[in-house]
């Protein structure tokens, strides 16, 4: 069985460099007091707002590569935000109403470094600040398509927060389930072994004990006894070896319980059959292996909301209405399975459909 591990409590990220660069698109938004400000060159206060414009934008991309979630207060975070709130005062100074460009941005910063409530109280207030200023100060005018943009831009980071930590609840929550199940696993597995093991070493170390002390009284004895446990050792160890075969390979019923219940708790709505009775025994174990490499593709790889399983005595087959299996089609897995498919007169086809894809393995007439 394979299994992919994941850093303990953490959620899969863009690189900080991606996130920056992402970042870094929304700053052509800044293009107007950039404008304004190079125009203005002459004047102190011209020199004032390029510089300050040039330390936010540098300030705000920094913000992305704290590595640290949303929400979460960084001592460095809280740093970044001061200068950009101190950039944003130079720019409202020096250009008027052009320097509430720069107000969206600071609500992001905010919801990034703040504690959630603090963030929601920046954008209130910068919002109606926003507002405010547009019907009060003398020269200004209302600009209510940017009070919606920075409402719209805290309820946008609102929303990621949520996310992100809904998604750092639920991998705790597989990471959890995970350990509990190879927890469980090996429990079950130490069990069986007891069980397998237990009686048949009691005995070959009793029957050693009286071979030994009848090698001097009664060598005809002991040597039937010394026969007997070289038997009940070969009896053992052919249990074991069962035992193990066991575990490796899987049985078409298990692997449908199974199937069923990865799909549901993949959030995926999973037709499965309820009988095996019509597949013939020398295709029990292939369908079974088919079974556990399609719904494994499905839920790792196809984004799909629907997986249907059928069986027949000459055939089985894996649906789903997702995107496919991608790099995964040419992957061992599948590999794998056609090998396994032909030493058992069987074919591996693969379909892609409009949506979905198609697993089948079918024998050949």
């Amino acid at each position: 069985m394979t299994s992919i591990a994941r850093p303990q409590g953490r959620i899969p990220r863009p690189g900080p460099v991606r996130g920056t660069l992402f970042a870094a698109v929304w700053l052509v938004f800044l293009a107007g007091p950039a404008r304004t400000a190079w125009d203005a060159l002459g004047t102190v206060a011209g020199w004032l707002a390029l510089v300050a414009l040039v330390v936010f934008a540098a300030s705000f991309l920094l913000l992305f590569l704290v590595d640290a979630p949303p929400g979460v207060p960084t001592g460095r975070g809280a740093a970044h935000f001061a200068v950009l709130c101190g950039c944003a005062a130079v720019l409202l100074w020096t250009l008027g109403q052009e320097g509430t460009s720069v107000l969206p941005y600071l609500v992001v910063a905010a919801m990034q470094v703040l504690p959630l409530r603090a963030g929601l109280v920046v954008t209130a207030v910068l919002a109606v600040g926003n507002d405010l200023a547009g019907r009060l100060l003398p020269g200004w005018q209302e600009d209510a398509s940017l009070t919606m943009a920075i409402a719209a831009v805290g309820f946008a980071m609102w929303g990621v927060q949520q996310m992100i930590a809904r998604n750092r609840d639920l991998v705790l929550a597989r990471e959890e389930n995970a350990r509990l199940a190879v927890e469980e696993e090996r429990n079950r597995f130490a069990r069986d072994l007891h069980d397998i093991l237990g009686h048949s070493l009691t005995v070959i170390t009793v029957k050693a004990e009286l071979a030994g002390r009848l090698f001097d009284a009664d060598p005809p004895r002991a040597r039937a006894e010394v026969t007997e446990l070289e038997r009940l050792s070969r009896d053992a160890l052919a249990d074991v070896r069962q035992a193990v075969s066991g575990y490796r390979q899987p049985s078409l019923s298990g692997e449908l319980a199974r199937a069923r219940e990865a799909l549901t708790a993949a959030g995926i709505d999973a037709e499965l059959p309820n009988s095996t009775d019509d597949v013939t025994g020398d295709l029990r174990e292939l369908f079974a292996w088919t079974i556990r490499e399609g719904t494994t593709n499905v839920i790792r790889h196809s984004g799909a909301r629907h997986c249907r399983v059928r069986l027949s005595a000459s055939g089985v087959e894996v649906i789903d209405d997702g995107r496919g299996p991608g790099d995964a089609a040419s992957g061992n897995g599948l590999v794998g399975l056609r090998e396994r498919a032909a030493k058992a007169g069987a074919t591996v086809v693969t379909e892609a459909l409009d949506p979905g894809f198609a697993l089948r393995v079918v024998t050949r007439p």
